[in-house]
């Protein structure tokens, strides 16, 4: 199953949701397509939904090699526990934790085998969809420092975006079906 075939029957609420999916997935021009099938695979494991990771995954292997594929996992698994982690730290009034060695394994940022760009790239928007500001700001700062400019960084954290929407679309989907009226 695609993902387009997961919200192929939404109802009017999740117009604007395929509608971007189509313009800012399909269409955009800022990212190559194995940045944006990283992304989405990355993001899409991000959610958790289970259905969106199947279809991402199955869409991806049109554009991401098995490397890259297990790379874009690897992007998500690890910012799974590093988004937690710092997240604590950065909301944490007592600033002692910072200074505290994290003292987790972190060997796949280093050993991912993809293009360092498209890597840090789907850090960010895992990094985005996790709500860890200080993730973000050091994967953000690492992309600029690779000559990565705000569009493309954009492009990639908008993708998140409409693959968090989708998520929350085919869950919806399965509790609530369109045909099927809301219990108010």
């Amino acid at each position: 199953m695609t993902i387009d075939a997961l919200i192929e029957n939404v109802g009017d609420y999740g117009k604007d949701i395929k509608l971007n999916f189509s313009t800012h997935v399909r269409q955009q021009t800022e990212l190559t397509a194995q940045q944006t099938w990283g992304t989405v695979l990355a993001s899409a494991i991000a959610t958790g939904n289970s259905e969106l990771i199947a279809a991402a995954y199955e869409q991806s292997r049109e554009f991401l090699s098995p490397e890259t594929a297990e790379a874009a996992k690897a992007a998500a698994s690890i910012m799974a526990m590093n988004n937690i982690y710092y997240r604590f730290q950065h909301l944490a009034a007592n600033k002692k934790y910072a200074t505290i060695p994290a003292k987790l394994r972190m060997n796949a940022i280093r050993t991912h085998g993809a293009d360092p760009v498209d890597f840090e790239l789907w850090c960010t928007a895992v990094s985005a969809i996790n709500g860890c500001g200080a993730c973000v700001d050091s994967h953000e700062k690492v992309l600029r420092e690779k000559g990565v400019g705000e569009e493309k960084i954009l492009a990639a954290v908008r993708i998140a975006s409409i693959v968090h929407a989708i998520a929350s679309v085919v869950a919806t989907e399965k509790a609530v079906p369109s045909a099927q009226p809301a219990i108010v």
